[in-house]
């Protein structure tokens, strides 16, 4: 791991770190180290950290902003790379949008936003990536990722980039194609609709309002845990199992709403995986729902 920390940082690839916490990089503010991190500076830094990476033939995965996330408190083996601010660009051809993966949601829809673009107001408050917002097919009121993503750079486990066209990335709810491949989206291709700014901008305002007046956003969360089985939702099932404001450790459901589990100050992974497995098992036992995780579970197991 050493000779290839030591190839990456003399080709000046962007960021290098050995047995990183990656606390310091998820939302949840949890996470074990990982044994080497990258973060490129660029996505021709990235392409060129990947040659040496799979030349070394050890594992790795790729992170965004560390929303959706729970990493294990043992940590990920091998080379977790950040697609943070070093693959951030922005470049507008029409109404298309070139954006990289490592570019907050929240900060592209009030740009976008604020120039009369529309089709973005759907994201506002959730605390991530345009690159997760691809992988999980994010949404929110009616609307996701599917509906304005014309192409997808994907970053795939082996180590090459490939284009995916919309239909190639086998949207559904929550769900890509990338969560099946264990691919990245690396930049994205994103159409929108130019529009009456105004009404734009007050539809944004209205969905991060609704977020943050229902939404535990003042300590550290990874967003929603479960998938909504629908027709149901998983909030109103977990409350009304009894389960709002349950504490293991220093993680608790939280009693603003029910679907997020929140960092109290000191939570381990081991504390929210705890409150998974009650509230999967309540939920069995009272209701006869099999309810699946959203938040994506990696690292080495305990």
């Amino acid at each position: 791991m050493t000779t290839l920390a030591e190839q990456l940082r003399g080709e000046n690839l962007g960021k290098v770190l050995e047995n990183e916490p990656l606390k310091h990089h998820t939302t949840l503010k949890i996470g074990g180290p990982a044994d080497l991190f990258f973060e490129p500076n660029s996505t021709n830094s990235l392409k060129k950290g990947m040659t040496y990476i799979k030349d070394s033939g050890v594992p790795f995965r790729a992170i965004g902003r560390g929303s959706n996330l729970l990493v294990s408190d043992e940590g990920i083996e091998g080379v977790v790379i950040k697609l943070g601010d070093g693959l951030d660009g922005l470049e507008r051809n029409g109404d298309e949008f070139t954006v990289g993966g490592g570019y907050s949601i929240v900060k592209l829809a009030t740009v976008l936003s604020r120039e009369g673009y529309s089709g973005l107001e759907f994201s506002a408050g959730i605390p991530g990536s345009v690159g997760g917002a691809v992988f999980m097919n994010a949404g929110a009121h009616g609307s996701d990722m599917s509906k304005i993503l014309k192409k997808a750079l994907v970053l795939l486990p082996d180590g090459d980039l490939k284009w995916y066209t919309n239909e190639e990335m086998k949207f559904s709810y929550r769900t890509s194609i990338l969560q099946k491949t264990g691919g990245i989206c690396v930049e994205a291709v994103l159409v929108l609709e130019k529009g009456d700014r105004e009404t734009i901008m007050a539809e944004l305002k209205k969905n991060k309002d609704y977020r943050r007046n229902t939404q535990p956003w003042n300590y550290p969360c990874c967003g929603s845990v479960f998938r909504n089985p629908l027709p149901n939702y998983a909030g109103q099932l977990i409350e009304s199992s009894g389960l709002k404001g349950t504490s293991v450790g220093g993680a608790q459901i939280s009693d603003m709403h029910a679907n997020f589990i929140v960092n109290t100050g000191d939570a381990k992974a081991a504390d929210v995986l705890g409150l998974i497995s009650l509230i999967k098992k309540k939920i069995k036992e009272l209701h006869n729902i099999d309810i699946e995780t959203e938040v994506e579970i990696i690292g080495r197991k305990s």
